[in-house]
């Protein structure tokens, strides 16, 4: 059994910084990719950012610039960094880790204000 814990998120002005959090825990291998997608009211679900165990990451466009994957593999944790928020990054945000299935955490909602 995998379980994928979220912490962070929250309220912050436009131009703000959060920082996620995703800590993994039971059967984790040492090979995996884990990322952070999210989902605004009324829109698919979508990438954020993803980065292997190796560090290789890969952001979307649309924050690239601005937020920071980067990941703790002796703690099974992967962060999140968020600078430069915009109203447009209003999101539930899921942690993911991929390895021989999916695992999708429960989600957190950030909330940014203009």
């Amino acid at each position: 059994q995998v379980q994928l814990v979220e912490s962070g998120g929250g309220l912050v002005q436009a131009g703000g910084s959060l920082r996620l959090s995703c800590a993994a825990s039971g059967n984790i291998f040492r090979l995996n990719t884990m990322g952070y997608y999210r989902q605004a009211p009324g829109k698919q679900r979508e990438l954020v950012a993803t980065i292997t165990s190796g560090g290789s990451t890969n952001y979307a466009d649309s924050v690239k610039g601005r937020f920071t994957i980067s990941r703790d593999n002796a703690k099974n944790t992967v962060y999140l960094q968020m600078n430069s928020l915009k109203p447009e990054d209003t999101a539930v945000y899921y942690c993911r880790l991929i390895q021989n299935q999916n695992y999708w955490g429960q989600g957190t909602q950030v909330t940014v204000s203009s």
